[in-house]
């Protein structure tokens, strides 16, 4: 699958509103385009960017301790398709001695990019995705 790395280049968050958005720029370009997320998720995603802790572990915080703890890191995350106006996405998760297969987990991209964020690893989009939905 050829891959377009991206950034996410702004986070908009409208607190009276369902729907929210994060944006994905090309790395090494112009080009993005806007996905539409649910609060919370926007919300694990500003607090990773800034750097906020909570006191106790939320959902991706326990997801990141779990792909520790049975010995595999996030490689990248790849927002692979989009199937009737709704993207999907994949995490990518190696062995952390890098010894062994890597293994994709479906997901939704806002869970994926905020495992992303906090586990700093690359963001990739399908290129037939991208090259359908950047503009820019």
């Amino acid at each position: 699958m050829d891959l377009v790395e991206v950034e996410l280049a702004r986070v908009v968050i409208h607190h009276k509103a369902d729907q929210q958005y994060i944006h994905l720029r090309e790395r090494h370009g112009n080009r993005g385009f806007p996905i539409v997320i649910g609060y919370h998720e926007v919300e694990e995603i500003n607090r990773k960017l800034c750097g906020f802790q909570t006191p106790r572990p939320l959902t991706h915080d326990l997801v990141g301790r779990v792909v520790a703890a049975l010995g595999k890191r996030l490689t990248r995350v790849v927002v692979s398709e989009l199937r009737d106006d709704t993207f999907y996405a994949t995490l990518v998760l190696a062995p952390l001695d890098a010894d062994g297969p890597e293994v994709t987990v479906d997901c939704r991209p806002s869970d994926a990019i905020a495992l992303a964020v906090q586990m700093k690893a690359p963001i990739h989009v399908a290129r037939e995705v991208f090259d359908q939905v950047a503009t820019e």
